[in-house]
């Protein structure tokens, strides 16, 4: 019996973070992977690192760049299996009165904009398959909200908006829709908004830290793999039941100084 194809993933913000772990770990299981970032130096990185991974320097909030992407995409592989939206950014850490309306846009357009723009050109290959797989990247500040982070706040909840109805469209297609809620990531992203926060609350990063993990039963931040693991069993043959879901991999938040 022959082999089964590797299943064909693409995943945005890939270079980085935590869509770099999902997509080393799909490609660590044998999924031929298709990683998209805005940042062309985090990109040439990849490329050196894990040469095996397909890469597209391309931001995931512009249609015209999607556009291209999938049909790149396309020629390559001739189709799509696994889309992981995991661009995102932190927005501004200000009260929302203070936000200016072009932050407040980016915000949205990079968190739940580029979810949409890549789900739109996804979903009609994964129809013509009778099957697919979409995971969005969204946040336990898209279950609690998030006092000075409203635009991100926002954008995540909306995502589980997104996640909840396509899953309710696209399940008569063969097609699961899930979100996962990453708890506070441990690396340089969630070093800076540690920062911004404790510049904000003119105190030290170092309490600031300790309210986020004292804000979780088990007391710590997440790893970035942690998100990755959750990823790759969603989109398994295990998972095959399994949409409309909203996964928390947060370490149980108690309360909202565990947001991330």
């Amino acid at each position: 019996m022959p082999s089964p194809a590797p299943q064909r993933v693409l995943i945005t913000a890939a270079a980085a973070g935590i869509g770099k772990a999902i997509a080393l770990a799909f490609r660590e299981a044998g999924a031929d992977v298709h990683a998209v970032d805005i940042d062309p130096d985090a990109v040439a990185t990849l490329n050196a690192e894990h040469p095996a991974i397909h890469t597209t320097v391309a931001d995931a909030a512009d249609e015209s760049a999607v556009a291209k992407v999938f049909e790149s995409q396309t020629t390559r592989t001739g189709g799509i299996d696994v889309l992981i939206n995991c661009a995102g950014i932190a927005g501004p850490t200000a009260l929302l009165e203070e936000i200016e309306l072009t932050d407040w846009r980016r915000c949205i357009a990079v968190n739940l904009d580029a979810a949409f723009l890549c789900c739109r050109r996804a979903i009609p290959l994964m129809r013509a398959a009778g099957r697919g797989c979409i995971i969005n990247i969204s946040s336990t500040a898209g279950w609690h909200g998030y006092p000075l982070r409203t635009p991100y706040a926002s954008a995540k909840w909306a995502l589980i908006g997104l996640t909840k109805s396509i899953a309710m469209e696209l399940g008569p297609a063969g097609i699961r829709a899930n979100a996962i809620c990453p708890g506070s990531i441990d690396g340089e992203r969630m070093d800076r908004v540690i920062a911004a926060e404790a510049a904000r609350k003119n105190m030290r990063e170092s309490d600031i830290r300790k309210q986020y993990t004292d804000g979780v039963s088990l007391r710590t931040f997440i790893d970035a793999r942690d998100i990755a693991n959750a990823a790759l069993f969603l989109a398994s043959d295990a998972a095959s039941k399994i949409t409309g879901q909203i996964i928390n991999v947060d370490g149980h938040m108690e309360n909202t100084g565990g947001l991330g």
